[in-house]
């Protein structure tokens, strides 16, 4: 809410109400010493126009760099109309729809998204969306355990070219739980899987093999190779993909001969901008057969006695989820407002909309690597197709480029060497549709100034 509503006569009267005589007699069960006396160090509240002030002033502080980040999060445009509908009452305050009767306008939505994302994926199933890319591939990989049921096993092959952070998540979330994550490596030449080093783990009870497509770096797999190899040597496979990449590449569940077992993702780029690290939502989709292990709610469509169309949350109880071990996850809720802007995003553009962003992505990105290319000591680290993300390679530390870069308002890229150290001085740049050639030019042209000012250093 805009502001708290309540006067002290109001609270007066409902603490009389209930028959307390206080704030602090309804928390007496807390002990003394438990108490917090103060804050220190923050300051007196603030009037609303003097929060205002201060607000608009730290924003200033922030200023607006022209971005070329990506690695997981990216800038696109977003039509106004999307959050002007989003934010409307019955979208932006509404809660869980367990209230079928009540809830009919919101579980419709869901269902449309629901249908949206899976025609996307070319997928069966979807369920009302996770928390974030990350999590969704750890809980595909629980997933994937539960379901596979010819295998013993709790292994997962992940290749080093599935983004770290979703790597890192899926190790916190499901690593605990006695799944054990197995790295493949990539090619150095291409940036994708390396099948050599597939040839290892022929064979074996392996439950799941997980394809990220595009790939971290913003390569393209040889998604039907893989499926079909992973499918041959009896794993399930784990699409992780952009949705937005959809709209040109081959969706997973047209993946080789029989297509991807589990599709998940990060729904950022339908709609939600980029807000100082979230919040994101994780799409999760799969095939009829494995419905059942899916986390997660579900809404379904159905028809009442009169022949009228009606929604309902299906297969996920809430109380499925309180039982602890016998829970298929601990996903109760989701992120259904960014959910929500991304039915309204999709609903918008349509396919066709989808399809033009995909392309404009693609030439931007195109363009703006040839224009860095251009400057010395910057060279491409990988060949072959991509989709709007590319590793450059530059002859000087990429922190203190990055830092040159940023002191002139523009934020050039991910500085690869923590966790590629093996690509020595490597950078991750993305160019979206909402960069002009203004705005590539004056990155080749900062970058250029950027490292003549390290090697002078």
């Amino acid at each position: 809410m805009p502001f708290i509503p309540h006067t002290e006569a109001d609270v007066k009267e409902m603490l009389t109400t209930i028959g307390a005589q206080s704030i602090d007699e309804l928390f007496d069960e807390i002990p003394q010493n438990l108490r917090v006396q103060g804050l220190a160090g923050i300051p007196e509240g603030l009037s609303e126009m003097e929060i205002g002030r201060l607000m608009s002033e730290r924003a200033r502080q922030d200023g607006r760099p022209l971005s070329f980040l990506g690695a997981g999060a990216y800038e696109h445009h977003i039509p106004s109309a999307v959050w002007a509908i989003t934010t409307r009452g019955e979208y932006y305050s509404a809660y869980t729809p367990y209230q079928a009767e009540a809830s009919q306008g919101t579980l419709q939505l869901i269902h449309e998204y629901q249908t949206m994302i899976s025609s996307l994926t070319a997928m069966e199933v979807s369920n009302a969306s996770l928390y974030d890319g990350g999590s969704a591939v750890a809980e595909a990989a629980l997933m994937a355990v539960r379901a596979h049921r010819k295998s013993k096993s709790l292994r997962v092959l992940v290749p080093s070219t599935v983004n770290p952070n979703y790597r890192r998540v899926a190790v916190s979330t499901a690593g605990n739980q006695g799944l054990r994550f197995e790295t493949v490596p990539y090619q150095r030449e291409t940036g994708c899987i390396d099948f050599a080093a597939l040839a290892a783990f022929a064979g074996q009870d392996i439950a799941a093999m997980v394809i990220q497509q595009p790939n971290f770096f913003g390569q393209l797999e040889d998604v039907d190779a893989l499926t079909d190899w992973a499918h041959e040597q009896g794993m399930l496979v784990i699409a992780a993909v952009n949705p937005t990449s959809l709209a040109l590449l081959k969706p997973p569940g047209e993946w080789g001969t029989k297509g991807a077992d589990i599709c998940v993702g990060e729904g950022q780029p339908l709609g939600v901008p980029l807000s100082s690290g979230g919040p994101y939502f994780g799409f999760m989709t799969t095939r009829m057969d494995y419905v059942r292990s899916m986390p997660g709610r579900i809404v379904g469509r159905t028809v009442d006695l009169e022949g009228r169309h009606g929604y309902t949350l299906t297969l996920q109880a809430r109380e499925q989820h309180i039982r602890r071990g016998k829970a298929t996850s601990n996903i109760c809720t989701n992120q259904g407002l960014l959910m929500t802007a991304a039915t309204i995003y999709m609903s918008l553009i349509g396919p066709a909309g989808l399809a033009q962003v995909a392309e404009t992505c693609m030439a931007r990105t195109h363009q703006l690597v040839a224009a860095l290319g251009r400057q010395r000591g910057v060279r491409q680290a990988f060949s072959g197709p991509r989709f709007h993300e590319s590793v450059l390679l530059l002859d000087r530390p990429a922190a203190a480029v990055l830092r040159e870069l940023e002191s002139q308002g523009i934020l050039g890229g991910v500085d690869l060497s923590g966790d590629y150290p093996e690509l020595g001085s490597a950078i991750l740049v993305c160019a979206t549709e909402t960069k002009t050639d203004g705005d590539i030019e004056r990155y080749a042209n900062a970058l250029g100034s950027a490292l003549q000012a390290v090697r002078a250093a």
